[in-house]
């Protein structure tokens, strides 16, 4: 089985957040695969599906982004997985809007749903997706700039890189991570 993880912050309130792109994401792959998140356990919100012959679980922590790991260790200690078997999908300060970055293991980056995550797993080493939402330049604080909906302009652009990240994860399902990152990180 493969787990895909999408973060962000349960609620209304948090919809369209650039702090949520994971969420899209998982929401994305949940709409193209006929994958209804319809059951709540293990501290978030998941579904289970058959994708190109592969077993797959979409999830969605419903832990607010700082607990993160609570729910991902959850799912992989009753499922028995391990960390190489998911992918986390989540929203980047560090890399401009619409850029998406790939890679095997990694710090947190100052990233408290990537640390907690660390913390409850006990290692860097996950597959993930990082998606560039760039830093605020208009002196907003950095948590005000997450929590707050994309404009019109990133909005497009945004909806363009859900759809990419989609894309990396399906490849995900037939290939190698690592076969993965070189097509998308291109």
């Amino acid at each position: 089985m493969k787990v895909i993880i999408g973060l962000g912050n349960p609620g209304k309130q948090f919809d369209g957040t650039r702090h949520n792109i994971g969420f899209e994401v998982i929401d994305e792959l949940s709409s193209k695969w006929g994958i209804p998140l319809n059951q709540a356990k293990h501290k978030g919100i998941y579904g289970t599906g058959l994708v190109k012959g592969e077993k797959v679980l979409l999830l969605k922590p419903l832990t607010y982004m700082n607990l993160s790991g609570e729910s991902i260790s959850a799912v992989l200690n009753f499922y028995k997985l391990t960390s190489q078997d998911m992918v986390v999908i989540y929203d980047d300060l560090d890399l401009p809007p619409g850029k998406i970055r790939l890679r095997q293991k990694g710090s947190a980056g100052g990233h408290n749903g990537i640390k907690s995550t660390i913390a409850h797993l006990g290692t860097q080493e996950f597959n993930r997706i990082r998606v560039g939402i760039g830093r605020p330049t208009d002196g907003r604080s950095v948590p005000d700039f997450v929590l707050n909906r994309f404009i019109k302009e990133e909005r497009d652009l945004m909806s363009k890189v859900v759809d990419i990240c989609a894309e990396a994860c399906e490849n995900w399902l037939e290939n190698d991570f690592l076969k993965v990152m070189n097509k998308f990180n291109g």
